[in-house]
């Protein structure tokens, strides 16, 4: 099968875990594995998160004071390449010699007019408790978000994707039985003007809804969202919190999730599963496989 993979930030660099390239080299070997042992039977198509990552570049970029910090699009590419580079490398390392593999800076265009812009939600970079979230608010102007009891993040703007800028060169490559990596980060959210030049805006794509439509714009088979949970839950952080194994996309789509976490994979899977003969999966980084093959996380069909 043709699988699109997408990995999720807090599993390239889990809760809780120093923020460091030693944490998430580490990482990164872990997910090598579970990609290649997919690659030896299906066709893979890497894309993956960098919340944590371009939060951590750009609390960096805010720290220099002599100069202005660069963009978040900016900061999104940095964050790009080097989680893309790592991947790339670790694959490399386990996958057969004679492999293929590239990393592509991806474009991704959004509606200049969407009103995510007007609305942040998307929580990116480290987890901050309550005295230090304060002080973020006030000394970077930064929109905070309570994830959980005790827990903030910055929340960012993240308007739905519309188009992949280069889709055809993604195609090339797939074609070409090359491994790619690409729409890193959910891409880097660029608007074209009434000139038709294209020009990076201040937002974080979610990487789920991303990759969901790189893996309809490939025509995969399958597409999985590999994160830090074992399953969709329903009831999440209540007594009666249970996963969902299996589920048809209007049986998922009638409840709520969280919007900055299980809400895009939800909404992602449904979207992909609505046609025939497509499967959505999502679950932990080390069940890519089980999940694939129905034996763990939680499945998403049509029929």
């Amino acid at each position: 099968m043709r699988v699109v993979v997408a990995l999720g930030g807090n599993a390239l660099l889990k809760r809780g875990e120093p923020m460091s390239a030693e944490a998430q080299r580490a990482n990164v070997r872990k997910a090598a594995a579970a990609l290649a042992d997919l690659a030896t039977d299906h066709d893979i198509i890497v894309a993956h998160g960098s919340g944590p990552q371009v939060g951590l570049l750009a609390l960096q970029a805010a720290a220099l004071k002599e100069v202005p910090p660069y963009p978040l699009d900016v900061i999104s590419a940095e964050s790009i390449g080097m989680i893309g580079y790592v991947i790339e490398q670790e694959l490399a390392n386990v996958l057969p010699p004679a492999t293929r593999l590239a990393t592509l800076l991806t474009h991704i265009e959004v509606a200049r007019d969407d009103p995510a812009f007007g609305r942040p939600e998307k929580p990116i970079g480290p987890v901050y408790d309550a005295r230090d979230a304060e002080n973020a608010r006030t000394t970077h102007g930064w929109p905070m978000v309570e994830e959980a009891p005790g827990r903030w993040r910055r929340v960012v703007a993240s308007p739905l994707p519309q188009r992949i800028v280069q889709i055809e060169v993604i195609r090339m490559l797939v074609s070409a039985k090359v491994v790619t990596i690409c729409a890193g980060g959910g891409g880097i959210p660029v608007v074209r003007d009434p000139s038709g030049t294209l020009q990076g805006v201040e937002a974080v794509i979610d990487k789920d809804r991303a990759a969901g439509l790189l893996a309809a714009d490939l025509a995969a088979d399958a597409f999985l969202m590999l994160t830090d949970v074992d399953a969709v839950y329903l009831d999440w952080g209540t007594p009666q919190q249970r996963p969902v194994r299996r589920a048809r996309p209007g049986e998922l789509a009638v409840h709520q999730f969280p919007a900055g976490s299980m809400g895009p994979k939800v909404e992602a899977a449904c979207q992909f599963a609505n046609a025939p003969g497509r499967v959505a999966g999502i679950g932990r980084l080390e069940d890519a496989r089980a999940i694939l093959e129905g034996n763990a996380g939680t499945l998403v069909k049509s029929e």
